[in-house]
């Protein structure tokens, strides 16, 4: 019996001695995916932004509160035109006009000259510069299509201003139109319109500048205008040249004239009685 004791135990000795069995192989870790780029924002379509004239509808800072300094002229809010390069911004006190570049959807707007009006309204005359601060310098923009296109800056700050598109008159009436311009007399008299009783014309003769912006020629005869000028509001006892761009409306309605008026811009202004 001896030696089946020692063969017991030689082979319970062999099994302690075997080397300890390795863990299962965990599997790879698999890693973790890059998060996908950013997609770009989408370029501004030139064609729709230099088309309409931008209404400012809405303006907030980076905590979402609204810049009530904007909207200081509830019946004319401020509106901000793009064409070949130049930014105009109007209904502020001053005029301003300056140069943008667009790249992708980057906006970049550089500093900005004005007209130097004084308006006697301390907001008024504050809104030049808030509006000025927020439009200066770089800015995304991201445009929405539509019947009524978007456009929406977000400036460096956070400040995120909302502007509503309006076609331009060469938009609506699909061509540049002709320049010509208007002296309009200082009051208007009565006309004879056949659906319009008791109404009263401006009178306005077309007359003509140089190059050098100074008159040439004879003045046309006084006509009466049997419409509006677009844009134009005429003050009873003031006389004005003004430049306006004259379309040709198609397919007009039969009462409507086939040609429309639209004010680029009073030249001068005079309340001084028998001024020519």
């Amino acid at each position: 019996m001896k030696p089946i004791a020692v063969l017991t135990l030689s082979v319970a000795l062999a099994a302690c001695a075997r080397a300890p069995q390795e863990p299962p192989a965990q599997p790879a870790a698999t890693p973790a995916a890059s998060p996908a780029p950013a997609a770009p924002a989408a370029a501004i379509d030139t064609a729709v932004l230099g088309g309409h004239h931008w209404v400012l509808d809405n303006a907030v800072d980076a905590k979402g509160q609204r810049i009530d300094a904007l909207f200081v002229r509830a019946d004319k809010p401020v509106t901000v035109d793009f064409a070949d390069g130049r930014i105009a911004v109007s209904n502020t006190c001053n005029r301003m006009m300056g140069s943008y570049t667009l790249d992708g959807a980057k906006l970049t707007v550089g500093d900005m000259a004005s007209t130097m009006m004084a308006c006697v309204d301390k907001p008024l005359m504050a809104l030049d510069g808030a509006i000025g601060e927020r439009l200066r310098g770089a800015q995304t923009a991201a445009l929405q299509s539509g019947a009524t296109p978007m456009l929406t800056l977000t400036g460096a700050g956070g400040d995120v201003l909302t502007f509503r598109g309006e076609p331009t008159a060469q938009t609506r009436f699909g061509g540049p139109g002709e320049t010509v311009f208007f002296e309009v007399a200082a009051q208007p008299k009565p006309c004879s319109h056949p659906l319009i009783p008791n109404k009263q014309c401006l009178q306005v003769r077309e007359i003509h500048f140089d190059d050098k912006g100074l008159r040439t020629g004879t003045p046309g005869d006084w006509q009466p205008l049997f419409q509006d000028i677009e844009g134009f509001e005429h003050v009873a006892g003031t006389r004005n040249v003004v430049r306006v761009k004259r379309y040709k409306v198609e397919n007009p309605p039969a009462d409507a004239s086939s040609v429309a008026y639209v004010l680029d811009m009073v030249v001068e202004s005079d309340t001084r009685p028998g001024k020519r």
